[in-house]
């Protein structure tokens, strides 16, 4: 299927502006670049809203926002951990607040944001150390939340995909919290190889190669293992036993082949798996509902699929 015209028109837009050096971007070019482009996300009336807190890690307090939408019923509800994309650069609870709190409104659950430690200032694992730390807080403390631990989803976007993955491969091998559902939208899982669909979408799509090498080079520190599952969840050795998948990935991603090999794993391993490869979009598309009508149609599927998945 061809590019969507209305995402084909934004990326036109988007190369009109953009700067002609395409060097290496900064991390805060990044982070403002990203925040720009979040402006466009889904606006909800009747969406939850949120209330920040901290949370204990390994690098010191963690905030989070949790989004009820439940106005503030005293049901525990089920709870959906969730990590922001970025390139684990950029990104914040206010970026993806929007999203968060759609996701939040159509799945039933509880949603806690979490704001992970960013390089280039904390590098590799501090983003996984985080992650994890929060979905253990969520899944030892639920209750002081108003989350039922036992029916319990962690997913994101982007990058926040990749932590999810981790998160879920690493509570499997550590007999970590119980987790029922993983949901990945647009994941990024794997930087050993390089895939057809990153080479066919390397440039003017929206994620560019300039951008991702950038991301990789502020996130890892020199020498890293690209092979390591912590950086590339599709390299595990281990699929079998893992969370049920909500998984989706678009066309026009340089990330959709990785997406789609990593939702082929988990199905011969066995693992029950809810993948579609959006026709025509391109990365984030999910995160443009201001412009993509499918974006705001998929966060409406996404909570559909997250309630099947907690049996609601």
């Amino acid at each position: 299927m061809p590019l969507d015209p209305l995402a084909k028109r934004l990326l036109v837009m988007m190369a009109a502006v953009a700067p002609n050096d395409r060097s290496r971007p900064s991390a805060e070019a990044r982070r403002q670049a990203l925040a720009k482009l979040m402006q466009f996300a889904r606006a909800d009336a009747a969406a939850a809203t949120g209330t920040d807190g901290v949370l204990p890690g390994l690098g010191g307090d963690i905030r989070y926002r949790l989004y009820d939408p439940a106005n503030h019923s005293t049901e525990h509800l089920p709870g959906f951990v969730f990590f922001h994309g970025g390139g684990m650069v950029a990104g914040s609870l206010d970026t993806h607040d929007l999203i968060c709190a759609a996701l939040a409104k159509t799945s039933g659950c509880r949603l806690v944001s979490v704001d992970y430690r960013l390089a280039p200032e904390h590098k590799f694992p501090a983003a996984i150390e985080d992650a994890v730390a929060a979905t253990r807080f969520v899944s030892e403390q639920g209750a002081s939340l108003g989350i039922d631990a036992a029916r319990l989803v962690v997913g994101g976007d982007s990058a926040g995909a990749t932590l999810a993955a981790v998160v879920c491969q690493q509570s499997l091998r550590d007999s970590g919290p119980a987790i029922v559902a993983q949901c990945l939208i647009c994941p990024v899982l794997d930087f050993e190889d390089t895939s057809p669909s990153r080479e066919a979408f390397a440039e003017n799509h929206l994620l560019d190669r300039a951008t991702l090498e950038a991301d990789l080079a502020d996130y890892l520190p020199e020498g890293t293992d690209l092979a390591d599952p912590r950086i590339s969840p599709l390299r595990s050795v281990k699929f079998a036993g893992l969370p049920t998948a909500i998984i989706h990935t678009a066309e026009f991603d340089p990330m959709r082949d990785e997406g789609n090999a990593y939702a082929g794993k988990l199905v011969a391993a066995g693992v029950a798996v809810e993948h579609i490869c959006h026709d025509g979009m391109i990365h984030n598309f999910h995160a443009m509902g201001a412009i993509l009508p499918q974006a705001r149609l998929v966060l409406d599927l996404i909570g559909e699929q997250i309630r099947r998945a907690l049996g609601n």
